[in-house]
């Protein structure tokens, strides 16, 4: 199951980091330790296998820590964007049943906001200030006890997370992922891509956007180094640029904009970033007179235009050999090594060779 991941690394690649950000470090062995002390600690709060947990956190290694806690206590990880309004929150925080929220002290002004509102909030972990409600802080977590620990059994039907949508086209949409699906893309993107310990992944998405597993689930089943990108990074194409040349990051992924403002902001003809070997991009259209530009200025590395909604994490892939001659759109590839599809039109049948229709698609 995804929470084996960690558990195996800890024991394959104890002394590798396995995540790194702007304030520190933490090794597999760390991470395993301290994701079974918030899981006990979780369990202490009466969570029960199944019960959502929400993760309100900027981008930091606690954000692992969370990540694999909660699920390791039986229970169901679902990401909140602190940058978001309140009101939003609260609606994801009643629509999904939170009681518990994994949080930090960055937060207290937004939880305490958030606490105002009408929601089902009942406790809090990762601050040391008073708020109302039951609380603990991480330091309080860190000296757990977990020799008595022992993780709760879980089958591959079990449900590890949700992501919610952006509710543009209405009210945001809970996405729910099994231990089964999330190992499954974990599993098959590894493959692909032939990540291994030596890598140093970029981990540039922000947990509750999809792109994330590949940091959270991909880089640590194949031993690598996730460098989370602090978000006052992903706002500096300069800064940004310097942090990957200093981390000699080898796997980028991201959406096609990140890519483009840093082609054109960040200053790459003065970075060494020839570590750089694979280059993922999904979620909207890269201009190919944008990424003809950066595949030139970057000839050691593959590039690889990723597609697959929320729910599938991915469904097809297409490895872009060689610089675009023109500006046609990127093909979105293969579909996905053992994933069932069909292209239907309207009438839910299926067109022929040519005709435009809906993909649909079915993975194992």
């Amino acid at each position: 199951m995804l929470t084996d991941i960690v558990k195996n690394s800890a024991a394959k690649f104890a002394a590798n980091i396995a995540f790194k950000d702007g304030a520190g470090e933490i090794s597999y062995t760390q991470l395993d330790q301290k994701s079974s002390q918030l899981a006990k600690r979780l369990l202490d709060f009466d969570v029960m296998p199944g019960d959502r947990v929400g993760i309100y956190l900027p981008r930091c290694i606690e954000s692992v820590i969370a990540v694999y806690g909660i699920m390791k206590a039986g229970a169901v990880f679902v990401p909140l964007d602190p940058m978001t309004p309140t009101v939003r929150t609260a609606f994801l925080l009643n629509d999904c049943g939170i009681n518990l929220l994994v949080t930090a002290n960055n937060q207290l002004r937004k939880l305490r906001q958030l606490l105002e509102a009408d929601i089902s909030l009942q406790a809090v972990i990762g601050v040391d200030q008073e708020i109302g409600i039951p609380s603990l802080s991480w330091s309080s977590v860190f000296q757990t006890a977990t020799s008595d620990f022992r993780p709760l059994a879980i089958s591959p039907d079990d449900l590890a997370y949700v992501m919610y949508t952006s509710g543009s086209t209405g009210d945001p949409k809970g996405i729910m992922h099994t231990h089964g699906s999330g190992l499954h893309y974990a599993k098959l993107s590894l493959k692909l891509y032939d990540l291994g310990p030596q890598d140093r992944v970029a981990s540039h998405a922000p947990l509750h956007f999809d792109i994330s597993t590949f940091s959270y689930f991909t880089a640590p089943l194949a031993g690598a180094t996730t460098v989370i990108i602090p978000e006052a990074y992903t706002k500096v194409p300069v800064s940004l640029s310097d942090l990957l040349e200093k981390e000699q990051i080898t796997f980028w992924y991201s959406v096609p904009l990140a890519l483009t403002q840093l082609l054109s902001n960040g200053l790459l003809d003065e970075r060494d970033l020839s570590p750089i070997r694979w280059v993922l991009f999904g979620g909207e259209v890269f201009p190919p007179k944008h990424l003809r530009a950066l595949m030139k200025l970057w000839p050691q590395a593959r590039f690889c235009n990723v597609y697959g909604p929320a729910e599938i994490n991915q469904c097809t892939f297409y490895h872009v050999e060689t610089p675009p001659e023109n500006d046609s759109q990127i093909p979105l590839g293969k579909i996905w090594f053992d994933a069932v599809y069909k292209i239907l039109d309207h009438h839910d049948n299926e067109v022929r060779m040519g005709e435009s229709g809906e993909l649909v698609v079915c993975t194992n």
